[in-house]
């Protein structure tokens, strides 16, 4: 062994394997004794016996069933948009990364109708659009409105009250929108930094009319926030006109996405709050000091915060591309034509429509009440199983009360309405009525 070193570490492991008396006995070059450990640990690797096996299912291919979507998101997706998905992934932080990324951006901006600088795609869904916007302006203590008249106001109010805003609940009934004098008065009581009101509210299927609720909030020196998640692409929006400091959306309803990126905004207004906070945002994750550098929002080269969903941001860019080909006038009047096609067939099968006004109902969402002696549950179970269709039931205040259809991009067509009407049709005779 002389010129050989064996440090402390290495020696008590050899003494453990009781090779170390083997080396002193011996001249063997070091090359044997190495030959002899790695012996050693293959010996040991093989009487070391795994507990959870490969799991059965995971054995077989993978069947997902093919399924026409008709509720309230997701949506199916375009096989324009899915071969967009598909493609192989590059690094996310490669130059033409970037250029995929600023195309989305401008993508987003067109479809909001905005020149925001800070425009950008949230790795996550529509909920997390919904909390990046809301712990980025909000700082504990901050008075914050919440306009609720279904459940995505009580999740927005939740999330607040989680970041430590001082939360006050401005309540309707499910089924109803806001009126201006309603909210007037309600910033004139409250004096909040932020009012946050959504525009598609697709548990009760009623669109918030946006016009005049900018410049109220602003009147009030306060921060419009809208989730148009449910709305995008399907009714008219004009962020910039409407004053609105604020807007996300999701990629999984009208522009036939997966779901996984949302679209977010914010205007110079939104940015000074932002980028002047005296605490830090309670998360790094949706941190937009991180995210508008990510995006190329704030001139700066850009650094590393996280691993983009590469394959989902390809999606996206070719979701948009799309919307931006066909134009949004012609996709809001036929989410309008199809939607008002589908009230008729409806209510000609004795069905009454649960949002009574008709300028207050949502036409990518549609609300029927849930028909007196049914379960909401035996319809849209029956109708899965015979049609393979989706229909689902309420949501939040909704709950029980309601039947949701939704007719959003691809799938808002003609077709579909009359394919869903049959189905309804049969499911109102097979089903049985309770006595009661």
């Amino acid at each position: 062994m002389s010129g050989v070193v064996l440090r402390r570490p290495f020696l008590a492991h050899l003494t453990r394997c009781g090779l170390l008396a083997q080396v002193e006995r011996s001249s063997a070059p070091l090359a044997q004794l190495g030959s002899q450990c790695k012996a050693f640990s293959r010996s040991m690797s093989a009487h070391i016996e795994l507990t959870v096996p490969p799991p059965q299912a995971l054995l077989k291919p993978l069947i997902v069933p093919k399924k026409l979507l008709l509720g309230p998101g997701p949506s199916n997706i375009s096989s324009r948009v899915q071969e967009a998905g598909g493609k192989q992934v590059i690094g996310h932080m490669h130059t033409e990364m970037f250029e995929i990324m600023n195309e989305i951006k401008a993508g987003i901006q067109y479809a909001f109708q905005t020149t925001n600088k800070l425009t950008l795609a949230i790795s996550g869904s529509g909920h997390a659009a919904m909390e990046a916007a809301l712990a980025n302006v909000v700082e504990p203590g901050d008075v914050v409105l919440i306009g609720i008249h279904g459940v995505w106001g009580e999740r927005a109010a939740d999330i607040a009250e989680r970041i430590g805003g001082d939360v006050r609940r401005f309540v309707i009934p499910a089924g109803q929108k806001f009126t201006l004098q309603e909210i007037d008065q309600a910033l004139l009581q409250h004096k909040p930094s932020l009012f946050f009101i959504t525009h598609g509210e697709s548990s009760s299927g009623v669109v918030q009319e946006l016009d005049g609720i900018g410049p109220l909030c602003h009147k009030h020196n306060c921060l419009l926030l809208v989730d148009s998640v449910a709305s995008l692409g399907g009714v008219p929006l004009y962020m910039d006109k409407q004053g609105i400091d604020i807007l996300y959306s999701g990629s999984q309803k009208v522009l036939n996405c997966p779901p996984g990126t949302a679209p977010l905004s914010f205007n110079d207004k939104a940015c000074q709050k932002i980028f002047n906070r005296k605490t830090k945002p309670t998360t790094l994750y949706l941190d937009m000091s991180w995210l508008s550098n990510l995006w190329g929002c704030d001139g700066s080269p850009r650094k590393y915060h996280h691993t983009t969903p590469i394959t989902g941001l390809f999606a996206l860019r070719e979701a948009l591309a799309i919307l931006a080909e066909e134009g949004l006038e012609k996709n809001w009047k036929l989410h309008q034509e199809n939607a008002e096609y589908l009230y008729k067939g409806i209510q000609e099968l004795g069905l009454e429509l649960f949002v009574k006004d008709k300028a207050s109902r949502l036409p990518t969402v549609t609300t029927i009440a849930v028909p007196d002696g049914y379960e909401w549950k035996d319809i849209t179970d029956f109708i899965m199983k015979k049609y393979q269709i989706e229909i689902t039931g309420g949501l939040g205040p909704t709950i029980g009360k309601v039947l949701r259809i939704g007719l959003m991009g691809i799938n808002c067509t003609k077709a579909n309405a009359d394919l869903v009407l049959g189905a309804l049709k049969d499911a109102l005779k097979q089903c049985k009525k309770s006595k009661h």
